[in-house]
């Protein structure tokens, strides 16, 4: 297994995804579903049926956040851009709403649907580029949030120091993702399905924690919001919501 062949069955799966007209969810394995949409309803803000029909997230990162008037938010993943229409609202036109995905498909869909819905998605942008090499410039984000996709990287830590780069001292990371309470076999870990449907690279909420504060954040939590033991396997995962703070004070360079 390298990072090459897992970047490449991602790809192959969400460049599918994107060019589908079925709703997928990240979860949705046949063995169980782990996801909790009830904070997207919650928020009360409708988005383009075009890109909630390709929702892939595992939980609401926005629900954990207060934006407001002229914040800037970062969708990592961004898929066919559910989370970027509904922060852009949010945050109002003197605010900005920044999608980045890894797949091509992805970014245009989302792009298209950006055009049909102009003007009123004008505070809206979806660049293509890795999560871990983010084309944002340094501590100009204020949110950096993801939704079921940061367990798809093959290097995690270097994500959330990308992530810590990007924002501004004191922004908020917030996140929806898989985790694991215990580690799973190794035969696991190499399965490259098992990988582009979130499972081979979740991460345990232990080493989570700690590469986030490896990468200079603070005051990690992680909440399970709800679990699953998927297919024939019998360890849990979880849709979990995380957040964390840039310390104020901090430069923009990652650690």
């Amino acid at each position: 297994m390298s990072e090459l062949e897992i970047r490449k069955a991602v790809k192959e799966r969400y460049s599918n995804l994107a060019t589908s007209s079925s709703n997928s969810s990240c979860c949705d394995t046949g063995g169980g579903v782990c996801c909790d949409d009830s904070g997207l309803i919650a928020l009360n803000v409708a988005v383009p049926a075009e890109a909630s029909s390709i929702n892939a997230g595992c939980g609401s990162p926005i629900s954990l956040i207060s934006l407001k008037e002229g914040d800037v938010v970062l969708d990592l993943g961004s898929g066919g851009g559910i989370d970027v229409f509904r922060a852009a609202q949010l945050v109002g036109a003197k605010g900005y709403a920044i999608g980045v995905d890894a797949t091509p498909e992805m970014v245009w869909r989302a792009r298209e649907t950006r055009e049909k819905y102009a003007p009123k998605y004008a505070n809206a942008e979806f660049r293509l580029g890795e999560i871990e090499h983010l084309p944002v410039e340094s501590g100009t984000v204020d949110y950096v949030i993801s939704n079921c996709v940061i367990n798809l990287s093959p290097d995690k830590l270097a994500v959330f120091k990308d992530a810590f780069r990007a924002l501004k001292p004191g922004g908020t990371f917030a996140v929806a993702d898989i985790t694991l309470q215990t580690e799973i076999p190794e035969s696991e870990r190499k399965d490259m399905d098992s990988w582009s449907r979130c499972l081979a690279g979740a991460l345990t909420d232990e080493d989570y924690r700690a590469k986030l504060l490896g990468a200079g954040f603070a005051g990690v939590r992680i909440e399970h919001i709800s679990d699953s033991n998927i297919g024939e396997y019998q360890f849990k995962y979880y849709s979990s919501h995380i957040t964390a703070k840039k310390p104020d004070g901090e430069s923009s360079r990652a650690r």
